[in-house]
């Protein structure tokens, strides 16, 4: 059976799914002027065919001509739209390979991005103002390290706002957050209540503190009606969240963990022709929609280019930011914490099993050395009994490494994908894990050291989803604090704009379609206000985004 699926692999995700894109448009019979032509002075094309070329010609949704302004210049005519980017910088357009875009819903929850507990506060007692008395308050985006006064946000802060509301404050990272006293309450949960496996109620001095986290997560969830917004909701937020992408230079973007509200909402908004970005969905393996797209019969590559069905979903351990991952070796001050398994070895088995009986590509989220070790386990395991042409399983995040394990990632031809804002964003939590650990985390020249084709990655909304701060992050491994973290696994800007490219399309088996400006492919290019090879490394993520074109459209101007 194995054989067989890998066969299916090969077949329905590779060139059933991709063949038909890569035709060169003259071939095929595009005949006739250029819809938009592009007159470049820095034009990063990212295929080898085309080191030199300083203008390009789109017609309909692709690239129809690369290569020198004079002849490119030929097919415009009347109607052509001319953009004169000469004296700025154009791209392909940029990837994210892994993000939770509808996890930053404003319509239901709290915006709390900000610095200080105080302002915290004020943001969920604007959202109780409008919220009948006992119903769930939330907040997202909140970050416990870059508060003014020092310290994470507890249960008594928040009864500060509502006793008569639960409320429950999700950290950025997704793995933890905070609730009071009326949610403990309302959720059964007091200072003796055993931790429930794989999750944690954290205390201090004999007391809640209020932090819960992973599995302990689930049963606040379970307790009461969380708001919900209708379906017509669900696509707004869809349409808002991938124009704010767009805005940032993003022409595609994965979603790691799809239900089935996240599907409809895609779907909704692409049929409205809202739908900024291309969306490669990984529908989550614990959610119905998997179940649903099992009894389907879909699989892995079902869909076109604009919204397309991607890995199954998993995860394995816990979260780098909140400092939860599973490693070999403790925390900085915590001697006896290695983190939180949130799959057993069997439950990983079982998941790569059902996947590739289903036809499916798998991706499951492992942080710590541990946790990577027992997925790549379960793949080496399944893979050894499917010669040839590899799935490209995925490993999410795969953030602290060790020599052996890149060898057998390598080996195995698994897809890591590392984050690649977090070395600057989240520089005031690295000291949890040590000197010695972070030149082996987000390990982007280890993985190119090896011949990995290591895939780019926000995990928003745990890290900004911003390609020029990815730049800057992977180039510097500067803090925004400017210390720096792991300088031995800095890469430079070619490489780094590379994996945010070509290797993003790679992790979705789309390289034939996208990822380069190459004649055939999508029309996905950005045009940036400055050349990241000549600005200042440390001043990378101020260079301006001009302008966004998706599918041969304008989804971003400035």
């Amino acid at each position: 059976m194995h054989t067989l699926n890998r066969r299916r692999f090969a077949q329905g995700i590779a060139a059933g799914s991709l063949g038909v894109f890569a035709s060169p448009l003259l071939a095929a019979g595009f005949w006739g002027k250029a819809d938009i032509v592009v007159l470049c002075d820095t034009l990063y094309t990212m295929d080898p065919g085309y080191p030199n070329a300083s203008a390009f010609a789109v017609r309909g949704n692709r690239i129809l001509a690369v290569g020198a302004a004079e002849d490119i210049r030929t097919l415009a005519g009347p109607a052509t739209e001319v953009i004169d980017a000469r004296g700025l910088t154009v791209t392909p357009g940029f990837i994210d390979a892994h993000s939770h875009p509808l996890g930053a819903n404003e319509v239901i929850s709290a915006n709390v991005d900000v610095r200080s507990i105080a302002d915290i506060q004020a943001a969920l007692r604007k959202r109780a103002a409008d919220t009948p008395a006992g119903q769930w308050i939330l907040g997202h985006m909140y970050d416990d390290t870059k508060l003014a006064e020092g310290r994470a946000l507890n249960r008594e802060d928040l009864d500060g706002v509502s006793t008569a509301h639960p409320i429950f404050v999700k950290h950025r990272g997704g793995h933890t957050g905070v609730v009071n006293s009326r949610a403990f309450d309302l959720a059964g949960v007091t200072v003796e209540t055993p931790d429930p496996e794989s999750g944690k109620f954290y205390r201090e001095g004999g007391r809640l503190t209020g932090k819960v986290a992973e599995h302990a997560v689930d049963v606040f969830e379970a307790a009461g009606e969380w708001p919900d917004v209708d379906r017509a909701g669900h696509a707004e937020n869809a349409a808002l969240m991938t124009r704010r992408m767009a805005a940032s230079g993003l022409t595609s973007t994965t979603d790691a963990w799809g239900s089935e509200t996240g599907w409809r909402a895609y779907d909704d908004a692409y049929r409205a022709g809202r739908l900024s970005l291309r969306v490669s969905f990984m529908p989550g393996g614990r959610n119905s929609i998997y179940t649903a797209m099992k009894a389907a019969g879909l699989h892995s590559g079902f869909g076109d280019a604009m919204l397309r069905v991607g890995a199954v979903k998993y995860g394995a351990d816990g979260s780098a930011s909140e400092r939860t991952m599973a490693m070999s070796t403790p925390y900085e001050g915590r001697p006896d914490d290695f983190g939180i398994f949130t799959m057993s070895v069997e439950e990983i088995n079982a998941a790569v099993d059902d996947a590739v009986a289903h036809d499916f590509r798998i991706g499951i989220h492992a942080n710590g050395d541990v946790a990577i070790d027992r997925v790549l386990s379960a793949y080496e395991r399944v893979l050894a009994d499917m010669p040839g042409r590899t799935p490209r399983f995925r490993i999410e995040h795969c953030s602290l490494v060790t020599p052996s394990l890149l060898d057998r990632i390598r080996d195995a031809g698994v897809v890591p994908t590392p984050f690649y804002t977090y070395a600057h964003y989240h520089g005031n939590k690295w000291g949890e894990y040590g000197e010695e650990k972070m030149r082996n985390m987000f390990a982007h020249r280890s993985f190119l050291d090896h011949g990995i084709p290591v895939a780019p990655a926000s995990d928003f909304t745990p890290g900004p989803y911003e390609p020029m701060m990815a730049l800057q992050s992977m180039v510097t491994r500067k803090d925004f604090q400017g210390r720096v973290w792991g300088p031995n696994q800095r890469i430079s800007v070619d490489e780094a704009m590379r994996v945010c490219t070509m290797n993003g399309a790679y992790a979705s088996f789309e390289e034939d379609l996208k990822g380069s400006i190459t004649p055939g492919k999508l029309a996905d290019f950005v045009v940036l206000g400055d050349d990241p090879n000549r600005v200042d490394p440390d001043r990378i993520k101020e260079i301006p985004i001009l302008r966004t074109v998706m599918d041969g459209r304008t989804t971003f101007e400035a």
